[in-house]
C-alpha cells in the first residue's frame, strides 16, 4: 500500500496560489481575491499531478515581517509535511525581493520544487522568466493559473520531482492502529505508555510530533503496529476550528491504520475538533475506540460534563467503545486492547448471504419503506462483498438516495443486530428487475 504525496503551493502574497489551486483540483474551492493575505489557513484537496493521486495544499502568503497572527508557521508547517513545493512567482511583475525572502526561508526544508512562473498570458511574463532561473532552480514552468496554459507542462515537472512513497514494509496481516487526537491531548504519553519506552517526544508545546512514528508492540499473543500522529492543529485564535491541513495529516495515516485510537483530552470534554477528527476516520472507512485522557485529574463536575457531551461522539460514530484512562498513571491501559480486539472482530465480520438476507428481510418486515408515487420498494436480494469495513450490496426494485432516512434505518438495524459498535458498514443499493437472476 502507497501512502498518497503531498504537494504544497507557496509563495508570497498575491501571486496566484489559490487560483492555481483551483485549477488543479477542478474547483473552486479556495477563496480568490486580489488582496494579499486572502488566504491566511491552509486548505486541502485531492487530485492527480504528474499521473499520482496527491493532497495539495494551498497556503497563505509567506511574508517576511512581523507575523502577529501565526501565518508564516502555517506555511512553514505545509513546507514541512509535503513531499514537493509549487514556489509560484508572478511573472508579469518579475522577480522580486520578496521571491528571494521566500525562497531563501524554504531552503533548509530541503523539498525538491517546482518554480512555477505565473501569468504566462502576458508579454511581460514571457519576456520575465529568464530572469527567474537566477533564484536557482533549475525546474521552472510558465503557466497560467487563470486560463489553464502551461498545466501539461507542470505536470510533467511534478511527474520527474515527485519522490516515489515507500512501500509498507509489513505485510497486511499486521494489525495497524492509528493513534490521533488533537495537540497536547496526551497521543505519545500514551505511545510511550504502551510500548514501555520513550519511543515518542512528549513534551508539553502543542505539535512536537511532526512526523508519524511507528511502533511494533505484542499484546495478548496478536502483534500491532501503533501509528502515532501528529496533533490536529487549531486555527489561529481568530476562528479556533479544526484545521484543515492537520485533519488530512491524521488522514494519511489513518489511511495505513483500520482502526483509530482517538485520544480526547478529559478536562476539555468533547470539542469541535475531537468531532471533526471522529468524521475524517469515519468517511476513511476506519473503526474507532475513544480513549478519554487525563481521567484522574478532573473531578466529578468534570466528569459529568464529559458525559454530557458524549453524545455527539457516539452518534456520529455510532456508539464506539469508551476507555476512560491515564496515560501517566496507566489507569485503565488494560482494558484498551480488549476493546481494540472487539471493534477489529466488528470490522472483519463476514456473513454468510442466507444470514445477510435474514437480518434484511426481517428490517424490512419491521419498517417498510415509504412507497415512491404509489409504488413501494421492495428488496430482492441482499449480500455481502467485502470487509473492513463491512460492505453490503442491496439489489431493490430501484435504489436508494444516500440522504435517504431509510437507507439509515437499514443501517442503524444492521449495525443493532451485529453489535458493530464504532464500525463503519457500507450499503450499496442497486435497482434491478424481479426477473432478474440473482448472482
Amino acid at each position: 500500500m502507497t501512502i498518497k504525496a503531498t504537494v504544497a503551493i507557496v509563495g508570497r502574497p498575491n501571486v496566484g496560489k489559490s487560483t492555481l489551486f483551483n485549477r488543479l483540483v477542478g474547483r473552486r474551492q479556495a477563496i480568490v481575491h486580489d488582496l494579499p493575505g486572502v488566504t491566511r489557513d491552509r486548505i486541502t484537496g485531492q487530485t492527480t499531478l504528474g499521473g499520482r493521486p496527491v493532497h495539495l495544499i494551498d497556503t497563505g502568503g509567506l511574508q517576511m515581517t512581523e507575523d502577529i497572527l501565526g501565518l508564516n508557521d502555517q506555511v512553514f508547517m505545509a513546507a514541512e509535511e509535503s513531499d514537493l513545493l509549487l514556489l509560484m512567482v508572478d511573472g508579469k511583475e518579475g522577480r522580486s525581493s520578496g521571491d528571494e525572502e521566500v525562497l531563501q526561508a524554504l531552503r533548509r526544508y530541503g523539498k525538491p520544487t517546482v518554480l512555477v512562473v505565473n501569468k504566462s498570458d502576458a508579454k511581460a511574463a514571457q519576456d520575465n522568466e529568464a530572469e527567474f532561473y537566477t533564484l536557482g532552480i533549475p525546474m521552472q514552468v510558465l503557466v497560467s493559473a487563470e486560463h489553464g496554459l502551461g498545466m501539461d507542462a507542470l505536470h510533467d515537472a511534478v511527474e520527474e520531482l515527485l519522490p516515489e512513497q515507500p512501500e509498507e514494509e509489513e505485510g497486511p496481516d499486521l494489525p495497524a492502529l492509528a493513534i490521533v487526537g488533537r495537540p497536547n491531548v496526551g497521543k505519545s504519553s500514551l505511545l510511550n505508555r504502551f510500548v514501555g519506552t520513550e519511543r515518542a517526544l512528549v513534551s508539553p508545546i502543542a505539535g512536537t510530533t511532526r512526523d508519524p512514528v511507528d511502533s511494533i508492540l505484542e499484546v495478548g499473543g496478536t502483534t500491532y503496529r501503533l501509528i502515532d500522529t501528529a496533533g490536529i492543529r487549531r486555527r489561529s485564535q481568530v476562528t479556533g476550528e479544526a484545521e484543515e491541513l492537520a485533519v488530512m495529516m491524521a488522514q494519511r495515516q489513518l489511511e495505513r491504520a483500520e482502526l483509530a485510537l482517538l485520544v480526547v483530552d478529559a478536562s476539555a470534554g468533547i470539542t469541535t475538533g475531537d468531532l471533526a477528527i471522529a468524521g475524517a476516520a469515519w468517511d476513511l472507512g476506519r473503526a474507532m475506540v475513544i480513549l478519554v485522557n487525563k481521567w484522574d485529574l478532573i473531578d466529578e463536575n468534570a466528569r459529568r460534563a464529559v458525559d454530557d457531551s458524549w453524545p455527539r461522539l457516539a452518534e456520529l460514530a455510532f456508539e464506539p467503545e469508551r476507555v476512560n484512562l491515564s496515560a501517566e498513571t496507566g489507569r485503565s491501559l488494560d482494558k484498551v486492547f480488549p476493546a481494540v480486539e472487539r471493534a477489529r472482530a466488528a470490522y472483519r465480520v463476514m456473513l454468510t448471504t442466507s444470514e445477510v438476507n435474514r437480518i434484511f428481510q426481517k428490517a424490512v418486515a419491521r419498517h417498510h419503506a415509504p412507497a415512491d408515487r404509489g409504488k413501494p420498494w421492495n428488496l430482492l436480494y441482499a449480500t455481502q462483498v467485502k470487509t473492513g469495513p463491512p460492505t453490503f450490496v442491496l439489489f431493490a426494485n430501484r435504489s436508494l438516495p444516500k440522504s435517504s432516512s431509510y437507507r439509515r434505518y437499514l443501517e442503524n438495524f444492521l449495525r443493532r443486530e451485529l453489535g458493530l459498535s464504532g464500525v463503519p458498514i457500507r450499503l450499496k443499493i442497486k435497482a434491478r428487475s424481479r426477473r432478474g437472476s440473482y448472482p
